[in-house]
């Protein structure tokens, strides 16, 4: 006898005996054909692509975002180191630094040329002991300064006999221009200050002393300038790339590797920008690489503690060239050396330059001339 009943069925199909009872199957017992079947819930299947669907979109929208954010900032962080604030010279700069030529029986006066390249005018104080030791030194000013704020070497320079040239970097103090390129146009520059100290000065040997921008200009400058007889260098930074990751670090106070990684797209369409809009092209911006080919000896200087330029900067410029000299000053911030330690400070940088004034650079400095 079967039964059939509309919610069971018979879990059994053998025949049943007269002392045997069938077994009903409930409905809880019964598995759909399609789970049997081992397939999908056609529903099941729509939900799970829709929801991989809206997940590539959200996806690919995030990354639009960051990325027109990224083209944003790269655009403001180009535009804002290309132009940045000048510090106009006072009438007090130039009366304090009359002062101080006089205090140490020597004649200042303005200098003016045009650079070569655009025929921006460049200006420049040239400062000449009456009893000086025959050499000169140019003396390059940091970002956003000007010349006034390189007095401080100047009088100790000017006290062993030193003639000393201070120019105002292109975009800074009294010089022309509107576009600080961080030595890809400063490079002439410098050369062109360079054929002044010769054919005005006629000095036995010429110097270089940079801090910060300036000392990385003077470095840049070694790729092609070798009229030097030897360079000093403090806090300079290695490369703009370098640099770029280190700002961007130093924003969400992370350090380089951010700038490096994440932010990465914000340092590329920078430079997209700058030679897109200036034609310039900051990945030729590497004082590393230009140390790294020169003949010029190369001092530099870097505080253990600077938090603007970070020291490895300077140690990754030492690694290029087993010549160059690395001085690290312990306790010591952004260009801080002559401040923390002044006596040290003159005495090694005298004797750096003093040890490089032999006859045989003279006669390279005047062989060039």
């Amino acid at each position: 006898m079967e039964l059939d009943y509309p919610q069971h069925r018979k879990v059994s199909t053998r025949r049943a005996g007269a002392n045997e009872r069938v077994r009903l199957a409930k409905p809880s017992d019964v598995r759909p054909a399609a789970r049997l079947c081992g397939t999908r819930d056609p529903a099941i299947t729509y939900i799970t692509a829709m929801d991989a669907k809206s997940f590539s979109r959200l996806i690919a929208i995030i990354l639009l975002g960051f990325l027109a954010l990224s083209a944003i900032a790269g655009v403001f962080m180009a535009e804002a180191t290309l132009h940045p604030g000048r510090n106009a010279l006072s009438p007090g700069d130039k009366l304090a630094a009359s002062e101080m030529a006089r205090h140490y029986n020597s004649v200042l006066t303005e200098v003016a040329i045009a650079a070569a390249q655009d025929g921006v005018t460049l200006r420049a104080w040239s400062i000449r002991p009456h009893n000086g030791n025959g050499d000169a030194v140019i003396l390059l000013h940091g970002l956003t300064d000007n010349r006034f704020g390189m007095t401080g070497y100047a009088e100790l320079l000017l006290g062993r006999g030193f003639n000393v040239l201070l120019p105002d970097a292109r975009a800074h103090g009294a010089s022309g221009d509107d576009l600080a390129t961080f030595g890809l146009l400063e490079t002439e520059d410098i050369h062109r200050w360079l054929d002044w100290l010769q054919q005005n000065d006629h000095p036995g040997c010429i110097f270089g002393l940079g801090e910060s921008m300036g000392a990385a200009q003077l470095l840049q400058s070694l790729r092609s300038e070798t009229r030097f007889c030897a360079v000093a260098a403090e806090s300079a930074f290695a490369s703009f790339r370098e640099i770029g990751y280190d700002r961007l670090g130093q924003f969400f106070h992370t350090g380089p590797w951010l700038g490096r990684t994440v932010l990465r797209p914000i340092i590329e369409f920078a430079f997209i920008w700058a030679r897109w809009k200036y034609k310039l092209d900051f990945e030729q911006v590497s004082p590393q690489d230009a140390v790294a080919s020169t003949e010029v000896p190369v001092f530099l200087i870097h505080g253990q503690s600077d938090s603007n330029i970070p020291v490895r900067h300077s140690r990754l410029i030492a690694a290029r060239n087993p010549t160059a000299v690395l001085w690290e000053v312990a306790g010591t911030d952004h260009c801080g050396a002559v401040s923390t330690h002044p006596a040290e400070f003159d005495e090694r940088l005298t004797r750096w330059f003093d040890s490089h004034a032999t006859v045989q650079n003279r006669l390279a400095v005047e062989l060039a001339h």
